[in-house]
């Protein structure tokens, strides 16, 4: 009993688990919004490209 009590209170990989979980997340989150994301990106750059030719 006291090496299973060990084995639950033992944190090594817990750090590689929590990282590996946050990237699924993330990337499931990137497909899940992909169309939205793109149009949020590409409004980005055409007011970025008009602002900086305002400026010249």
């Amino acid at each position: 009993m006291r090496g299973f009590k060990e084995f639950l209170n033992e944190e090594s990989a817990n750090g590689v688990v929590e990282v590996i979980l946050i990237l699924v997340v993330l990337i499931g989150a990137v497909v899940i919004f992909r169309t939205q994301l793109q149009k949020l990106v590409t409004d980005l750059m055409t007011t970025v490209t008009s602002k900086a030719k305002a400026i010249e």
